[in-house]
């Protein structure tokens, strides 16, 4: 919450100097923001005392944060039916959010950045990311829970807040509430929603929907069922389902007892009732950032524990709340109130190319695209690039920064993705301009591919044909940061976008195989099936955030869906290898095909492969795997190791490796028995 009055003071909070604004000051200014801040639990020091370099001991705070939107703010009104609302005393529209915190327990001892941990579902992945914790999920507090303590030994405080709205307590996930809109006359909002059923097992007999049905009359719904994205629905008989005894808030099959097909796509279209305000989350990590970093005191009298002690705040993400930083950007929320920048550097993980569906009625930001599942939400829409430009296919001209530029408010970013955004979420249109030709950076974003990354790290094949990728992005994802935190603070040059091209020809259609270098490894389905570039008709009112025709109608696939082009050995060509790829003992991709059903063939969703090089030029040669075996590559164990070397030092001259980092490749490397 900042208030007007306080501005004259933001200069001296940033300097890390506390100024004296009382309460009864604090309270005169009350508006929009955040207006009350109750910490309800301190766990301090926390992780059992241990203390962290830098930052030394922390201390854990945990509560629940008090918001009101402004609805004739024209900084809000592009929330989607903000104005349907209920409206309190002041006119203001209520939200709360949990939120966490974790700080050191000396401020003289804090770097001044605050990391915002923009959570996943309620789940936040900061340590798991940053600094490789397995263990401590959402209430981290042992020892062991703070991993490597790579951000926590340079002092960073830790700060993670509700923002999806239809997140469900439990597990320690962070939650918000926002409240349901109503038609003006205060009646119950009915309308056209849509719930895509993915089972992925042979035992769920029941299903929740994300919104209440209206009514129980399933003459208002229809359900199908089809095997691949493609192949047209096949309608499930109306005596074949039923809703949930549950307030129709779930949908089960008929006769009860029946699961649901594995690895089917069950499409539910029906009318659904009281949709949440959705979109207040944006405004919520927002408010919730502005207070922590300016403010001194809430509405209340309540002292900000942050008070004084903020410099820069910074985001990190992985998958979803990166798409929804997408859209924080393009619709204006990086510029609070006082029309001062909220986020002055974004780090996105696997982000793709693409938003979230939250800013719309009957929102559902758990959604995401996949080659296989959830096609027919709109999340896939222009503007896709952060640059502006004009779109031919809709006629429009936008980009994701074009409020921010507007209010000289934009943030410093880094685009970090995997290989899987190509193939599952058709991220190419990110770095093209309309003529399918390479974007130039905007001078505030770095774009970076992972090469031979999956979305998501997993070991044995799952629900996929081949084992999958258990490759993950910690390593560079610190060094990452701590480029955008010298960006930010100094000015110094981040290092140069690494991205596969159009112009040198390593951004590809991903037919046929021979042109995108995969190679014909015995027992591996290659068959080019990726996300595709379509252009979905939702209905007149779509632009207002109200989607009236669903399933929504195919109008085509106008945009270019382009794939990084590989290497003899299948991996890719351009980005960043790590040494796992750099110096590979397998063929790693982002992308996989799902076992079930048997020859369907769609892609295994998040999901990359490993597929082990032979062992000897003997098995090469018994099996036809064009791929040299381990003994070629690596005929001594010296030599192998010597390669990781150079590998992981070369990243780390080009600043996208920290030396601790460097040392762990190559320790893991004289571990090894490779060559040996």
């Amino acid at each position: 919450m900042v208030r007007s009055a306080l501005l004259s003071v933001v200069l001296v909070l940033t300097a890390g100097v506390t100024p004296v604004v009382n309460a009864a000051q604090t309270q005169s200014l009350a508006s929009a923001g955040i207006t009350r801040l109750e910490i309800t639990r301190v766990e301090s020091p926390t992780f059992d005392g241990r203390s962290f370099g830098n930052g030394g001991q922390y201390a854990k705070l945990v509560g629940r944060a008090y918001g009101q939107v402004d609805p004739s703010d024209p900084r809000n009104s592009v929330i989607a039916d903000l104005n349907l609302a209920p409206r309190n005393a002041s006119g203001m529209v209520d939200y709360d959010t949990d939120i966490f915190i974790l700080k050191p327990l000396d401020p003289t001892r804090s770097n001044h950045r605050l990391f915002f941990d923009v959570n996943n579902r309620g789940d936040m992945r900061a340590l798991s990311s940053m600094d490789s914790a397995t263990s401590g999920g959402n209430d981290p507090g042992a020892a062991d829970d703070s991993g490597n303590g790579f951000l926590l030994e340079q002092g960073y405080t830790i700060v993670s807040a509700g923002w999806d709205a239809t997140v469900q307590a439990g597990n320690g996930r962070l939650t918000i509430t926002v409240p349901v809109a109503r038609n003006a006359d205060g009646t119950t909002i009915a309308g056209p929603a849509l719930e895509e059923l993915v089972v992925d097992d042979t035992t769920t007999m029941t299903m929740p929907l994300t919104y209440a049905a209206n009514s129980a009359d399933k003459s208002q719904a229809n359900l199908t069922l089809r095997v691949r994205y493609e192949d047209p629905p096949t309608p499930v008989p109306a005596d074949g389902w039923a809703f949930g005894d549950d307030a129709l808030r779930s949908v089960r099959l008929e006769p009860s007892g029946t699961s649901f097909q594995q690895g089917r796509l069950y499409e539910l279209t029906y009318t659904a009732r009281d949709p949440l305000v959705a979109g207040i989350g944006f405004a919520a990590l927002r408010d919730v950032a502005t207070f922590l970093h300016r403010a001194n005191f809430d509405d209340q009298g309540n002292a900000n524990p942050l008070a004084g002690n903020v410099q820069y705040v910074y985001t990190f993400c992985s998958s979803q709340p990166c798409r929804t930083m997408h859209d924080f950007l393009w619709l204006g929320f990086n510029q609070d109130e006082a029309g001062l920048r909220v986020f002055d550097g974004i780090l996105n993980w696997v982000g793709g190319g693409d938003g979230i569906f939250m800013n719309y009625r009957f929102a559902q930001p758990g959604r995401t695209h996949r080659q296989h599942i959830a096609r027919w939400y709109p999340e896939y829409q222009f503007p896709f690039a952060n640059q502006v430009l004009f779109d031919p296919v809709t006629g429009k001209t936008d980009g994701r920064l074009r409020r921010c530029i507007d209010t000289s408010t934009c943030p410093q970013i880094f685009e970090v993705n995997s290989e899987n955004e190509y193939w599952a979420k058709a991220m190419a249109v990110f770095q093209l301009d309309a003529e399918g030709n390479d974007l130039p950076d905007p001078a505030n974003v770095r774009y970076f591919l992972l090469s031979s990354l999956p979305h998501g790290a997993g070991s044995g094949p799952g629900i996929c044909q081949q084992n999958r990728n258990p490759l993950t992005p910690n390593p560079m994802l610190r060094a990452l940061l701590v480029n955008l935190d010298q960006w930010v603070s100094s000015g110094a040059e981040p290092p140069v976008s690494r991205m596969p091209r159009r112009a040198d020809g390593t951004l590809v259609p991903p037919l046929p195989q021979d042109s995108v270098g995969f190679p014909a490894i015995p027992g591996v389905v290659y068959n080019g099936r990726n996300h595709t570039g379509d252009l979905f008709d939702f209905g007149p009112l779509f632009d207002k955030g109200i989607l009236s025709v669903l399933p929504p109608k195919l109008l085509g696939t106008p945009y270019p869906a382009l794939v990084p082009r590989t290497d003899a050995d299948g991996n890719d060509a351009a980005g960043v290898r790590l040494p796992d790829v750099a110096v590979p003992l397998a063929t790693y991709t982002g992308w996989n095909l799902r076992a079930v059903p048997p020859g369907a063939n769609d892609g295994c969703d998040a999901s990359g492969m490993k597929i082990d090089f032979p062992a000897t030029q003997a098995d090469r040669l018994a099996s036809r795997d064009p791929r040299l075996s381990l003994e070629e590559r690596y005929p001594t164990h010296d030599g192998y190791v010597n390669a990781v070397t150079r590998a992981a030092t070369d990243l780390e001259q080009q600043r996208l490796l920290l030396e601790q980092d460097v040392q762990a490749y190559i320790q893991a490397a004289a571990q090894s028995t490779v060559g040996r």
